[in-house]
């Protein structure tokens, strides 16, 4: 007898009538039902135990958390709420569970807030919801790859340790292996990093995308995929210091190629978790309902979760200028009512998150992309448009959530980006690289970097990014 998970007993791949199945314990109920779930699905099997006649130093052993395998006869069910059952012949107790000590954690069978699970992070993917969760964020990593895969690019590793700053905000975490109570000091009384392992300050990457250039620039097409750090000290429930960040780079294409590839991506990987992962959904829009329900009237989600998916898919993005959009918030009744917690008064100004969603569910009433922003909001390799004063930026824009994909076309043009940089006390002798790729077959690219957990908020409804991340990274908080 061969083991078989409890995703394909459900899928019905298993044709077989003695079966045997592996997993923990959800519920031990009358001596007789036990429900068995093995993190294949969300859903688990009832098994139905003849207690007169097994052993009864196994039995007092079946407790909740506890592993076991079970073998028996697969048959329909009796009971309402599933269509099959496990008639169980033999168990085995592969690791028990105290039951004293299941009741502090979150393994007792009863509801839990979200922060408690937090506290619990090694046992919360074994609860319905985190399970879910993690199923669909190994789903949508897949999707990605299989559209990357599909479409011609080559995966490129970025290096975790640099000594750029990409996005120019210096909020970056040092790496050093030098005795912080006796560091080696120059004659000015500096810190003298030529003695450290590296020779230089060195930092972990906030970005891959600069390195992702110089491969895009010469195989044509590659992304990253791939641990990002920020020493932002934020504690919001958007903000991580450790997270994951998607980042093509394509060499020979602008900024209309950029915004194509960036809509038909992001509606390839939605596709595939609606068609995969269609269970966990439900599951998490069930949960999500249940949720709102508390919630004033005005703070609910307009969209369901499965609703909101579909929403993205079957809707052509609207493209839209920043200075357009500007004119559009500007005017709108929340800003004339002063409803926005920032007010639009001038051309100029960063859009938060309650201006791109307005723009999404009240406005267009559809995923959004605004371009041609401000080049004083924007990153120093950003290309400069003729007007001098915006660069060909741009910015996807989604309900629930507002902006989840950002990027642009990059400036080519050696001068332009010497310039830029030199304006922005940017030293050239730090990104000297960078600027050769402009010296030596130049050429048109761009490319957008995604947050992917930001996508998996986005998919799974989660209103907390540490909870979309197996093991958050948070200012005070390395847990784990």
């Amino acid at each position: 007898m061969t083991n078989t998970t409890i995703a394909e007993l459900f899928d019905k791949k298993i044709k077989l009538i003695d079966v045997e199945v592996q997993g923990w314990v959800k519920s031990y109920r009358a001596n007789r039902f036990i429900t068995l779930n093995d993190g294949s699905t969300i859903n688990s099997i009832q098994c139905v135990v003849d207690f007169e006649n097994m052993d009864q130093n196994i039995l007092k052993h079946i407790t909740t958390g506890a592993s076991l395998k079970i073998q028996g006869a697969l048959v329909k069910s009796q009971g309402k709420g599933q269509d099959i059952e496990i008639k169980v012949s033999n168990i085995t107790v592969l690791g028990k569970a105290d039951p004293e000590s299941i009741t502090k954690t979150i393994l007792q069978p009863k509801r839990h807030s979200l922060e408690f699970l937090r506290e619990q992070a090694h046992l919360r993917a074994r609860t319905n919801t985190f399970g879910a969760v993690m199923r669909l964020r190994s789903s949508l990593s897949f999707a990605i790859h299989k559209y990357f895969y599909e479409n011609g690019f080559n995966y490129m590793h970025s290096p975790i340790i640099t000594g750029n700053d990409a996005e120019g905000a210096g909020e970056m975490f040092r790496v050093t292996t030098l005795d912080p109570k006796n560091p080696p000091l120059t004659e000015s009384g500096e810190i003298d990093y030529s003695k450290d392992f590296f020779g230089k300050e060195t930092n972990l990457t906030v970005s891959g995308q600069l390195e992702a250039e110089t491969y895009a620039m010469a195989l044509g097409k590659v992304y990253t995929f791939g641990p990002t750090f920020r020493a932002e000290n934020s504690n919001t429930s958007r903000h991580l210091a450790e997270f994951w960040m998607i980042e093509p780079e394509v060499a020979f294409m602008d900024l209309e190629g950029n915004m194509d590839l960036a809509e038909d991506f992001i509606k390839f990987i939605i596709k595939h978790i609606l068609q995969h992962n269609i269970k966990d959904l439900e599951f998490l829009e069930q949960r999500l309902i249940h949720e709102e329900k508390s919630k004033p009237q005005i703070e609910r989600t307009p969209l369901d979760l499965i609703e909101k998916l579909n929403f993205v898919v079957k809707n052509n993005f609207k493209r839209v200028s920043y200075s357009e959009a500007i004119d559009i918030l500007r005017n709108s009744k929340p800003n004339k009512k002063k409803k926005f917690k920032y007010l639009i008064n001038d051309w100029g100004a960063d859009l938060q998150s309650e201006h791109e969603r307005f723009l999404v569910e009240k406005h267009f009433k559809c995923p959004v992309i605004l371009f041609d922003y401000p080049a004083k909001i924007k990153a120093f390799y950003m290309r400069l448009n003729e007007d001098g004063k915006t660069v060909r930026a741009m910015d996807i824009l989604f309900p629930g959530i507002g902006e989840i994909i950002g990027g642009s076309q990059r400036e080519e043009r050696y001068e332009v980006l010497k310039d830029k940089m030199n304006a922005l006390n940017i030293p050239e002798e730090e990104l000297w690289w960078y600027l050769d790729l402009r010296k030596y077959g130049t050429a048109v690219h761009s490319g957008f970097g995604l947050g992917f957990e930001r996508l998996v908020m986005f998919a799974t409804g989660m209103s907390n990014i540490r909870d979309v991340i197996p093991y958050p990274r948070t200012p005070q908080n390395a847990e784990f």
